[in-house]
């Protein structure tokens, strides 16, 4: 993910946040702005704790862009190729990020702020969030709804089941910053 700095280099400060759950689930990034939307991915993968084993897409006012290389009868634009500060031009635009078509987890991202650039700040960072990332292949946000009543009640008949799948130490609740952003800087150092 190395990128030149020009004097025009900004720092988008990125809301990200799941539809459809209550209370949310959301992130704040700070990011580069030239960085391709191939690397927002692989940043959003981490800041939500997925797997990165489905498909994915970004959309906005009626483009979507997406991986060629893993669909390419697409009509889409090639997510590797688009920079992020040509799809996000000012505050407060928005766009779609969707990961696993089946289970549909569609999430807001919203350009807050941008920034100055400051060649001292480690890029990509995890600024704050709440709750713990969905597991993988819930049924999405509804399936998610009832997988949390299931483990939340011990005579439910599928909660041992339920326990042994997402295993028992998973909490909703839990936020671990440190952990995305040890996680962030690994991946950005891997790219250099």
């Amino acid at each position: 993910m190395k990128n030149k700095v020009s004097p025009q280099q900004t720092t988008y400060q990125l809301h990200v946040s799941l539809f459809g759950i209550e209370p949310p689930i959301w992130r704040r990034l700070l990011v580069p702005c030239s960085m391709t939307l191939r690397h927002l991915h692989d940043i959003l993968q981490i800041a939500f704790g997925w797997e990165d084993d489905h498909l994915h897409a970004f959309r906005t006012k009626g483009q979507y862009f997406e991986d060629l290389d893993m669909n390419p009868e697409s009509d889409g634009v090639d997510e590797k190729k688009t920079r992020l500060d040509q799809v996000l031009l000012k505050e407060k635009s928005a766009m779609i990020y969707d990961y696993d078509f089946g289970d549909g987890w569609e999430h807001n991202i919203i350009l807050e702020k941008i920034l100055p650039f400051d060649a001292k700040q480690k890029l990509p960072i995890c600024l704050e969030g709440e709750r713990s990332g969905p597991p993988e292949d819930c049924g999405g946000f509804p399936g998610y709804e009832v997988l949390l009543e299931v483990i939340k009640d011990p005579k439910h008949p599928e909660h041992e089941e339920m326990l042994d799948w997402v295993g028992e130490d998973f909490d909703p609740e839990y936020f671990n910053l440190d952990k995305i952003n040890k996680e962030l800087e690994r991946l950005y150092h891997k790219k250099r």
